[in-house]
């Protein structure tokens, strides 16, 4: 029987955030009433935020006081939920943040940030480029108005209320049923780095559908027995990035007909372990990403199953 599996654990952006509290997000009051003890995300154009430890090697969002950047929620303020303590959490877009405490991004720390705070800051950088893209190439005057405290828009041009866009995207781990997975590479990748195929679904197509026909298109190659495996923001700008895998015939010829794929090769399950120790030739996909949970399991399996 073909080998079968689930990821071994949650992606690390997908872990929960605080409470999102959506209730509060049209209660004017009681968002003001909390202004004074509630903590705020500053993040730049970059999509970079400050930093500090928080022990064991981990980190944390640094959340400071929002009445040190305001007397009120300002305008243009998002609000992401509350903490643990019941403090209401804010972001908020700024130009510059100063490099102490130390600067980071999602790419670069989301793996080691504390259990939820990847997801928090998935949602602040996914909301805050939201506002941004809606404003881009507009006079101030047809800015639209935020409202629900940053969770919508109303802009004159069309009516009604506006809300955030997501963009489902799928990834694939192709494999062939026992100790080998089929990788791609882009052209703009470093040297040696291979992952699953992936691609946004497109309009009236179902999850599954996508998986068969992005694999199809960027290496040539028919799979089979589609199985969803999880998912995972990724603000960059907006995606939901959502894991499957699914069976492919490694005798079946690798034709590359999408110009954004510029190698694709089969790797035995030694190699994978290996990049995934820091070994050998080949680089896989940070921590930070579902690619990298899927990978991680898939050897999990393929060790505990064998050739099953």
């Amino acid at each position: 029987m073909p080998l079968d599996f689930t990821l071994d654990s949650d992606p690390v952006l997908s872990v929960a955030a605080p409470d999102r509290a959506a209730p509060l997000r049209r209660d004017a009051d009681s968002l003001s009433g909390g202004w004074a003890e509630a903590r705020i995300m500053r993040v730049d154009q970059r999509n970079r935020f400050a930093v500090e430890a928080a022990g064991d090697g981990r980190q944390r969002i640094l959340l400071e006081p929002a009445a040190s950047f305001a007397d009120a929620p300002p305008d243009d303020a998002v609000f992401l939920g509350r903490t643990d303590a019941g403090r209401h959490i804010w972001a908020v877009t700024v130009d510059s943040l100063p490099e102490d405490p130390a600067v980071s991004t999602l790419r670069r720390c989301g793996a080691d940030l504390v259990d939820g705070h990847g997801s928090l800051a998935s949602q602040a950088v996914a909301l805050l480029g939201w506002h941004r893209d809606n404003v881009r190439g507009r006079e101030p005057q047809h800015h639209p108005r935020r409202t629900d405290a940053g969770w919508a828009i109303e802009d004159a041009f069309h009516g009604g209320p506006e809300y955030p866009r997501t963009d489902p995207a799928v990834i694939c781990l192709v494999h062939d049923g026992g100790r080998r997975v089929l990788l791609a590479r882009q052209p703009i990748w470093p040297e040696g780095m291979y992952s699953h195929v992936a691609g946004f679904v497109e309009a009236g197509e179902s999850l599954e559908g996508c998986v068969r026909r992005e694999v199809e298109e960027e290496v040539g190659v028919v799979v089979d027995r589609v199985r969803y495996l999880g998912s995972q923001p990724w603000p960059f700008p907006r995606s939901l990035m959502v894991g499957f895998h699914a069976i492919g015939d490694p005798e079946a010829p690798i034709i590359l007909e999408d110009e954004e794929i510029s190698g694709a090769r089969w790797f035995d399950v030694e190699q994978v372990r290996d990049a995934l120790d820091g070994r050998g030739e080949l680089v896989v996909p940070q921590p930070v990403s579902i690619a990298h949970v899927m990978l991680r399991s898939w050897v999990a399996a393929v060790d505990r199953d064998g050739d099953a």
